[in-house]
């Protein structure tokens, strides 16, 4: 991807959104500001507000309501993490330990629900009964993802399609809102504005797969994860389902082993069965349709810079190596 092509069309604007962060991040209570400072300021791509302000630049806006919304996917996103680094007992993101690693479990957990609720107070002041229908129904269907997510766990007979559904509720939901309140913003036709909201489903969803990808192919130093995380977890991703319905007898044993057992000490086997069955080029290839099913969604949006950006980022989801 392009990066400074990219910041020089919304670097101002991202600047804004930070400088709103901080400034809605402010608590009375020491403890909140801190850890929400940490995973705030702890880095990451902020690819879901970028969206926001990428899709109301395509479709006109020039106003400043869409910093205060990009601020509020931030923030949901944000507070989703806090959440899952406890449910997942993870201790690093992003080459950081994670918050739950530095502050205890009851803190994140605690401080996830102020970025919830301080979320929804700047939806409320945004004023547009028709985004706050849309954030609100995103961030309930983020929590039935999770929740998904976590019956999934250790689950050797989930199948694709089972999988793909959690992907499109808990990562992919949040991306569609992210285009979609730009295009609201942005006073989009009804035909416009789900088309954004489709281009934003299907990047979501190849931005995942490929998150599946890299946890069994990532240089740590770039994901800033350990190699295998999901595997410790027992979570059946898309490499590992496509080994057991394509394997031979010992590699089906294998992963099937390590999923209904969580931990790493089947890693070097389940590695080598993802690479004999090229389960890591199907992943990247089904990344790859969805995000061309998310470019040519785009093609009711008139052309721009903007819009530019947007279909950069389609190649950006599937290309990356963090």
């Amino acid at each position: 991807m392009r990066k400074q092509q990219f910041y020089n069309l919304i670097g101002s604007d991202m600047k804004a959104v930070d400088a709103v962060i901080r400034q809605r991040l402010h608590s009375d209570v020491v403890l909140v500001r801190q850890v929400a400072e940490y995973i705030v300021q702890s880095g990451g791509k902020r690819l879901r507000p970028a969206l926001v302000l990428l899709s109301a630049g395509a479709l006109g806006y020039r106003g400043t309501h869409h910093h205060e919304l990009a601020a509020v996917i931030e923030f949901i996103h944000t507070a989703t993490l806090l959440h899952d680094d406890v449910v997942d007992a993870s201790d690093l993101r992003r080459g950081r330990q994670t918050a739950n690693a530095m502050f205890g479990n009851s803190a994140s957990v605690l401080v996830g629900d102020f970025l919830y609720s301080r979320a929804f107070q700047m939806m409320v002041a945004v004023n547009d009964m028709r985004i706050m229908r849309v954030l609100s129904d995103a961030t309930n269907v983020i929590a039935e993802g999770e929740v998904l997510q976590l019956m999934n766990c250790h689950d050797a007979d989930l199948d694709e399609t089972g999988y793909l559904q959690v992907i499109r509720y808990k990562t992919a939901k949040l991306f569609e809102a992210a285009a979609q309140v730009g295009a609201i913003i942005g006073g989009a036709s009804m035909a416009i504005e789900q088309a954004m909201a489709i281009y934003g489903a299907h990047l979501g969803t190849a931005f995942q797969l490929i998150d599946d990808v890299l946890d069994y192919s990532g240089a740590e130093v770039e994901t800033g994860k350990h190699l295998g995380d999901d595997l410790a977890e027992g979570k059946p991703t898309l490499p590992l389902i496509f080994v057991l319905k394509n394997g031979d007898a010992d590699q089906v044993a294998s992963v099937r082993r390590a999923i209904e057992n969580g931990g790493r000490d089947d890693l070097p086997e389940v590695l080598a069965a993802i690479r004999g069955t090229g389960a890591l080029e199907y992943a990247k290839r089904k990344a790859a349709t969805e995000a061309q099913q998310a470019a040519v969604a785009l093609e009711l949006v008139p052309a721009s810079q903007y819009k530019d950006s947007l279909l950069e980022l389609c190649l950006f989801a599937v290309a990356r190596t963090h």
